[in-house]
């Protein structure tokens, strides 16, 4: 008679341990080979063990945190500030005693020569046995003095290599006496929504304190920066444990914790970590450049919305509209316009709008890459020479200019009106604006929907230059006549920042 394997379930004990990458949830178990007719009977199961399973997944955390536990610092800051006063000096008479001495201590007030001293306090943790610790740049953002304390109590006054305010991330250099205790960055593109965390920091000043949370969602946008694509955890992250690291269960780094949700200032669950790839790219240019060398494409982009989408001819909401061309780009110079969609960048496809910046940002300075974008309904390929981000300049230049009709018009709920200098007075207009003023906004039209507003200006109906009320109505009945559903504005605000609007032309 064949053998057989027998699967048994060892319950939710068993279960949970095998989650947190100790002995297997379920148990397989070889059974002997019974001869036929022997009358035999294989061996009664042993029972399952679920307080063991309990016990070896309980040690198995315990050894992580030991492990991990001299590779993570509390860091602390002081900041010296003026002590101003609000209060009222009162008026000493001239025959008081001590006059000379509150005369002092008064022009000491009025000059803020009285200064206090602020600490804070935060986390960070080892990535070079020489003395190499990351922490969040908000930790130690104005500090005049930092130290890292080790998790033996000892002390080390750190100086910062370099720190990027749109990440959150600093880097430290302290001066070991002996070698310290390094840990690694992980591919935090691996984790996977339910993987188990460990978070070890300095809340509230405790030192040393672990928890441990599984992934609760990734590429999470905060609106924190530019560059947002949190972890998130429901590991226990308070007040200073910002710049601690956020470990997985091989004990390395998927994500700096950075920052929480709590309308109460304490854990309720919900915390954001950076995740290790976008911190290791920073940090590794901290430490060679003491400054980030991001890439920049010279484009301001918006969301595409399914309105847009359709007026653009496309099959789905997809990719980031370029709204404005730096014209000294390298966008520009590669043949980027306006009203283009960016659904391909260096081969990774751009899902949304909060996709490209980060690429590209990550895109090294002077890289040639190959842009697909979509114009007219039909991909049209680039290939871009990336500059350099801080090197950028702000976009200059107007649209064209054009015949001007004086006559104003309502079209599609808007009330429409030629610019004149009137207007730009009215609605204090950037002289570098042109095209039709939107004077009114029907409150119950589409476009009051859509966030139009009196001040506003249209620089482009169905991505061709306008300038007169008369040049929007015939483009709107040239579409309608094609049967098309929606028309898409390139709208500038009172300052010049554009943006593309999709309006129903069934109004």
């Amino acid at each position: 008679m064949a053998g057989f394997l027998f699967c048994r379930r060892a319950g939710a004990a068993a279960l949970a341990l095998a989650l947190l990458g100790g002995a297997s949830g379920a148990r397989l178990e070889a059974q002997p080979v019974l001869s036929p007719g022997s009358g035999a009977r294989p061996p009664a199961a042993a029972p399952a063990d679920p307080q063991g399973d309990i016990r070896r997944s309980s040690d198995f955390l315990a050894d992580l945190a030991q492990n991990l536990l001299d590779s993570v610092v509390n860091i602390s800051t002081s900041q010296q500030l003026s002590a101003s006063r609000s209060d009222p000096i009162p008026d000493v008479p001239e025959s008081a005693p001590h006059r000379d001495f509150f005369d002092e201590f008064h022009e000491r007030q009025r000059r803020g020569d009285n200064l206090r001293r602020v600490q804070s306090l935060g986390s960070g943790f080892i990535v070079d046995p020489q003395g190499i610790i990351i922490t969040n740049n908000h930790v130690i953002a104005d500090a005049d003095e930092i130290v890292a304390r080790l998790h033996d109590g000892t002390k080390l006054a750190a100086q910062v290599v370099g720190r990027d305010p749109q990440t959150d991330i600093a880097v430290l250099q302290v001066k070991p006496v002996k070698p310290l205790k390094a840990v690694k960055f992980a591919d935090s593109d691996k984790l996977r929504v339910g993987n188990w965390v460990m978070a070890i920091g300095n809340p509230f000043g405790l030192g040393g304190s672990v928890t441990i949370g599984i992934v609760s969602a990734r590429n999470r946008d905060i609106n924190s920066g530019p560059f947002d694509d949190f972890i998130q955890t429901d590991a226990a992250i308070n007040r200073g444990n910002s710049g601690g690291p956020l470990f997985n269960l091989d004990g390395d780094v998927v994500g700096i914790n950075t920052a929480i949700f709590s309308p109460t200032g304490g854990s309720v669950g919900v915390g954001f970590a950076v995740p290790s790839n976008m911190a290791s790219s920073v940090v590794n240019q901290l430490r060679t450049f003491g400054e980030t060398k991001r890439g920049w494409l010279g484009v301001r982009i918006q969301e595409v919305t399914e309105d847009i989408a359709d007026s653009l001819s496309m099959e789905k909401a997809h990719g980031a509209l370029v709204s404005a061309v730096n014209p000294d780009g390298p966008a520009a110079k590669a043949g980027i316009r306006q009203g283009d969609v960016v659904i391909s960048f260096d081969g990774e496809k751009i899902a949304e709008l909060r996709d490209l910046p980060r690429i590209v940002a990550e895109t090294p300075p002077g890289k040639e890459v190959e842009v697909v974008v979509v114009r007219g309904g039909e991909e049209k390929r680039f290939v871009i020479p990336i500059g350099r981000l801080e090197d950028r300049e702000a976009a200059a230049g107007g649209p064209d200019g054009g015949d001007k009709e004086a006559t104003p018009a309502n079209i599609l709920g808007l009330s429409l009106s030629p610019i004149n200098d009137d207007l730009r007075e009215r609605f204090m207009i950037d002289d570098k604006v042109e095209g039709v003023v939107v004077t009114d906004v029907d409150s119950s039209s589409k476009a009051a929907e859509r966030d139009f507003a009196p001040g506003d200006t249209i620089v482009e109906a169905a991505q061709r230059r306008v300038s007169a009320p008369g040049d929007i109505s015939r483009r709107v009945e040239e579409l309608r006549k094609q049967g098309r559903s929606t028309i898409l504005f390139l709208v500038a605000d009172p300052s010049g920042e554009r943006r593309f609007v999709a309006l129903p032309l069934d109004e």
